[in-house]
């Protein structure tokens, strides 16, 4: 198997890869003690059975630029495949500023033809290319060299077996009419957007059930400093300050170093130095927010309405509508999702999309009285009124 050190040798393999129609990709990666992910290799497969395969080593080829994979990656003329593509995809957005165009998630794509959401690859690899999968490299930490041969052979495995089932995906996904739902996911995961953490909202990420503002105020300016200094110095946010220290040093407000001290929860590194600096300074900060700038928690859903009788029959209509296009149902609709439907509300992801056209018209025409379910044994049958 060939391992990729040098630009040189990336750029010759992928100059063959801009003459096929699809190349399979994924990466290996270390996130435990950073904030960003720490690329340590990638693995790449060309079409055909005995297509070549290759591992591309960043970590001994420390000089090697990664702009021929770059410019593979922005060649239209072929896909690039991948299996649950979002770490791998904010690696590549986050290091080259660039997106694989155009891209194929086998994980988005098997989510739309029935396997359910978030299918592991090991399942797709025994389901559709009828092969096993040795597991046994699974907890490898990437970063450390020599890579053994039974490493290698594992990271390849990734790329070899998608050849198979993008093959298998693209056809049925064809079959069934179904490109335009695959396209709307992944039009999420090539949204830099979606790689953006803005410092400033933060906070609404943290769990919390307590609503008063000025706490609230607190919790943001804890998770403002968080996220800048994880950031900045490239560390994991448990790292800097775990949540449930965070919601506790909010309670408490701690003034001084002293009064910081008494924290029950936080860790050593956050009772000195630029950290306790940052947390004091944080908390000062939300303490003196003006009254009207202090956050509002969003009490919309618990506000809502709910008529419960029409929220269980769209619980039935989402039961039959998953079931008939074999797509798993807290794909289109969450529980949440019903609820709120049922209490009037129509601004929400199943009402947009694929989601409107699989499920969404027809429970907006439940809600009117303009259809009825009726059971036929285990069938529930949408009836037009």
């Amino acid at each position: 198997m060939q391992t990729i050190t040098t630009t040189e040798a990336l750029a010759a393999f992928c100059e063959a890869a801009k003459k096929a129609p699809y190349v399979t990709i994924d990466t290996e990666f270390l996130r435990e003690r950073t904030y960003w992910s720490k690329l340590c290799l990638i693995q790449m497969a060309l079409p055909g059975k005995t297509g070549e395969a290759v591992l591309i080593d960043p970590v001994e080829g420390e000089d090697m630029s990664l702009e021929p994979l770059y410019d593979l990656f922005r060649h239209e003329a072929t896909v690039k495949v991948f299996h649950a593509a979002r770490q791998d995809l904010e690696i590549f957005f986050v290091e080259g500023g660039v997106f694989p165009t155009p891209l194929f998630d086998t994980q988005v794509a098997a989510m739309v033809c029935g396997f359910g959401e978030q299918v592991g690859y090991e399942t797709l690899v025994k389901k559709i290319a009828k092969e096993p999968l040795d597991k046994t490299s699974r907890f490898t930490d990437w970063s450390r060299r020599p890579l053994s041969e039974a490493q290698k052979a594992y990271a390849l495995a990734d790329v070899t077996h998608l050849r198979v089932i993008y093959e298998w995906l693209a056809a049925q996904i064809a079959k069934t009419g179904r490109q335009k739902w695959v396209e709307e996911e992944l039009a999420i995961l090539t949204d830099p957007a979606t790689y953006t953490v803005h410092p400033e909202e933060a906070w609404l990420r943290i769990k919390t059930r307590t609503t008063s503002g000025r706490f609230l105020a607190v919790v943001k300016e804890l998770a403002r400093f968080r996220e800048v200094y994880a950031q900045s110095h490239n560390v994991p946010r448990s790292r800097v300050l775990k949540d449930d220290a965070l919601l506790e040093i909010a309670s408490t407000r701690p003034s001084n170093s002293e009064e910081l001290g008494r924290s029950r929860l936080l860790m050593r590194e956050g009772r000195r130095g630029d950290i306790a600096d940052g947390i004091l300074a944080a908390v000062k900060a939300g303490v003196e927010t003006r009254p009207e700038d202090l956050p509002k928690p969003d009490l919309s859903r618990e506000q809502l309405q709910v008529n419960p009788a029409l929220a269980d029959l769209l619980r039935v209509l989402l039961k039959a509508k998953s079931e008939s296009l074999g797509v798993a149902a807290k794909l289109i609709a969450s529980s949440g999702d019903l609820d709120a439907i049922a209490a009037g509300e129509r601004d929400l992801p199943t009402m947009r999309g694929w989601r409107l056209e699989a499920f969404g018209n027809d429970a907006i025409r439940l809600c009117r009285g303009e259809i009825a379910l009726s059971a036929k044994g285990s069938e529930v049958r949408v009836v037009t009124l």
